[in-house]
This record gives C-alpha cells, sequence and structure tokens, in this order.
C-alpha cells in the first residue's frame, strides 16, 4: 500500500448557484463536509485523504475546518479541477489517485473499497477504473480511481474547458487510447437514475439530513442497503427529492456521448 501512494481527492468548495454553501449545511452536530469525510476515512483502501478546495477566499472556510479536524488539504485553481486533482496528487506524491466528489456524503465505505480493490487486483490492466461508465449504484456514490501517470497526461493534454473542469473526461472518452475498467453493482440493479443520494438543491439538502436523523444517532456508519432498506419502509423520505432523480445522469451522460462522437469523429476525418 505504501508502494502504491493511494491518495484520495475530495473535491470541494463552497460556491455553488442551486445551493449556496452547501458542503457547509449544519448535519445533526457538524458541516456535510465533516460527516462526508468521517464516512470517506470508514474506507480501508483510502489512503490519504486530501481536501482540495479553490484559492477564493469564500473557501477559506473549509481550510479552516481541514485544520480544526486536522484533515489534509489543498487549494487550488477555482474552476480547472484537473489541475487541482493533478497538483494536490503530486504534492502528496500519489502514485493512485482517488476521486471522489465533496457532494456525495451518504457515500457507502464499502463501494469506494470495492473500486479501489478491482483497481488493485487489475494492477498494470487498467489506467482508470470507476462505478461510472455505466453507472448502476445510486446517484452519490460516485468514485473513480486513476493511475498518477494518466492523470498527468491528462493534465498536459487535455485542452477543452469540459476536460478541465470535470478532471477525467479526457480519460474515459478515449477508450481506444486507455485501458478503462468499470465496478457494477453486484446485485444486478441499476439506481442511478432512481435515486438521488447527491446535494443541489435545498430538497437534496431535506433528503440527506433525514437519512442522518434516521441512522447516525445509533448506527455512524451505515450502509448502502442500510438506506434502501429505510426508503421502502418510509417512502415518504425518497420522495423528498425523487422528482430530481436522474435529472444530472441524463445531462452528463449526454455530454459524455457527445464528446465521445466528437473525438471519433477526429479519428475518422485523420484516416
Amino acid at each position: 500500500m505504501k508502494e502504491l501512494n493511494i491518495i484520495t481527492i475530495i473535491q470541494a468548495r463552497t460556491e455553488s448557484t442551486r445551493l449556496p454553501n452547501k458542503v457547509l449545511l449544519p448535519i445533526l452536530d457538524s458541516p456535510l463536509l465533516s460527516k462526508m469525510i468521517e464516512r470517506v476515512n470508514h474506507s480501508k483502501l483510502k489512503g490519504t485523504i486530501v481536501v482540495a478546495t479553490s484559492t477564493n477566499s469564500e473557501d477559506d472556510k473549509i481550510e479552516d475546518l481541514c485544520l480544526k479536524q486536522r484533515i489534509n488539504y489543498f487549494r487550488g485553481h477555482t474552476t480547472d479541477l484537473l489541475d487541482r486533482h493533478y497538483k494536490a496528487a503530486k504534492k502528496h506524491k500519489a502514485h493512485t489517485v482517488v476521486k471522489i466528489p465533496s457532494d456525495c456524503p451518504l457515500i457507502d465505505p464499502i463501494i469506494i473499497d470495492k473500486v479501489i480493490q478491482y483497481y488493485l487486483d487489475n494492477l498494470g490492466k487498467f489506467d482508470y477504473v470507476s462505478n461510472l461508465h455505466p453507472a448502476s449504484y445510486p446517484d452519490g456514490n460516485d468514485v473513480e480511481v486513476i493511475s498518477f501517470k494518466v492523470l498527468e497526461t491528462a493534465w498536459k493534454e487535455a485542452d477543452k474547458d469540459f476536460e478541465r473542469e470535470h478532471t477525467t473526461p479526457f480519460i474515459w472518452e478515449r477508450p481506444d487510447r486507455f485501458r478503462i475498467g468499470n465496478v457494477e453493482w453486484e446485485s444486478g440493479l441499476d439506481y442511478s437514475t432512481t435515486h438521488r443520494w447527491t446535494i443541489d438543491y435545498e430538497e437534496d439538502y431535506q433528503f440527506i439530513k433525514r437519512v442522518f436523523e434516521e441512522f447516525y444517532p445509533k448506527n455512524k456508519n451505515f450502509k448502502l442497503n442500510d438506506i434502501i432498506n429505510l426508503l421502502h419502509e418510509k417512502p415518504e423520505i425518497y420522495h423528498i427529492n425523487s422528482k430530481y432523480a436522474g435529472k444530472y445522469w441524463y445531462e452528463n451522460h449526454l455530454n459524455e456521448l457527445n464528446h465521445i462522437i466528437e473525438y471519433k469523429r477526429k479519428i475518422l476525418d485523420k484516416k
């Protein structure tokens, strides 16, 4: 593990047009970001956790949170997340980079470990492994694992705004160049467009807050199946934000499809 030097980067900033300061909204006794870091910390394979935020003064609050909780942090470019991830990984001399967005406070540490373990079990066979291409887990369990060398290649060569803003499109939109692996939910189910556990709207916050209130006082390390069982028992919780389920999945995958088509068209034009 030391030789692989795994760094798990949680990207976070306070600026959000839909729900300002969402990563700092209160969940029981602490900010949402703190609760998420706590959940990621339950992962056995996460290596070193680094919160990557921006250099904007508004994000001083995130730095303060990290200092208070003794969490590693890195401050970088506001919108160029590829640059921010690369420089954070380089600073910590990463060999393997795990990317997790801060809008996944209900992420299951077991899922984090499954994706990392798949990468480790196939070491040398994949440049990039995720549970997103295609997605099957409930939205909000996003895990991507990239070798530092491939991340560096993307950092040097990516020149589109979409590729810089979202860190990894340069890699996964080029399956003919990079070796792509995917981890699907072993249940055989696809909840990626029906269950929304991420946060962008007030309703998402109310949903996440309610789930924590149901479990955290008695079971701090609740899992994916615990949440699913809760939603079956209390469907009113599911319906708090269900109207947004699948919204960004469809938008993101349409973007993904358009970029792949554009890339393949350029290859054909060269032939």
